[in-house]
């Protein structure tokens, strides 16, 4: 007779609107990330075609970008992650400083570490700026030449950025399969939990 083995005890860490809301925003990023490098790289041009159709996309997943968010705020889980991601302790201090310092080990911390409060705070921002030069874009206008030669330029750039950022967010999280877990079930093991998010845990 096989020996049962034990699964380990585990606990709440998102709620379904939570995921709901990082998987359409996910999905949202990922069709404006595919659809701009269609547009930029030659390659990858001549082999989709159908501009207008990319351009389409591009323009219509990019400007339902923050409905994710704004739906999500009618959940009080959200709102209340929200709230935590929006403030700095002692203990992101602590968290960011053995980071900086590649120290093994880092301090658990309360939901989320300061490296995740950072990316939060940073794709916010990025996300406000596409959207706001890429409407002066679209709607030409609504601004005189030199202003939309200045937002294509940013809108540009920031996208470069946003898309090495986002690999090194999957990169991450391929590396933290129960990270990942959590976002795709909503539990996590306690013992995890524990060792990197001991104060939220507590």
């Amino acid at each position: 007779m096989p020996l049962r083995t034990e699964v380990p005890p585990s606990v709440r860490r998102f709620t379904h609107a939570e995921r709901w809301v990082h998987r359409t925003t996910a999905t949202l990023m990922g069709i404006c990330v595919a659809t701009a490098a269609c547009l930029y790289v030659p390659q990858l041009a001549e082999l989709v075609g159908r501009r207008y159709l990319v351009v389409t996309l591009h323009e219509w997943s990019g400007l339902l970008l923050p409905a994710p968010f704004l739906l999500g705020l009618a959940s009080r889980a959200f709102r209340a992650d929200l709230g935590r991601l929006n403030r700095f302790a002692a203990h992101d201090t602590a968290w960011l400083r053995a980071a900086l310092r590649r120290r093994p080990g880092r301090p658990a911390s309360g939901k989320f570490n300061a490296g995740q409060k950072l990316w939060a705070a940073w794709l916010a921002g990025a996300v406000l700026l596409m959207l706001g030069t890429g409407l002066l874009m679209w709607f030409t206008h609504l601004a005189p030449l030199a202003v939309r030669t200045g937002s294509t330029f940013v809108h540009d750039w920031l996208a470069l950025a946003l898309g090495i950022v986002i690999a090194g967010h999957i990169g991450m999280a391929v590396g933290d399969p129960e990270a990942r877990r959590g976002m795709r079930t909503g539990f996590v093991r306690r013992d995890w939990a524990a060792r990197e998010h001991g104060e939220w845990l507590d």
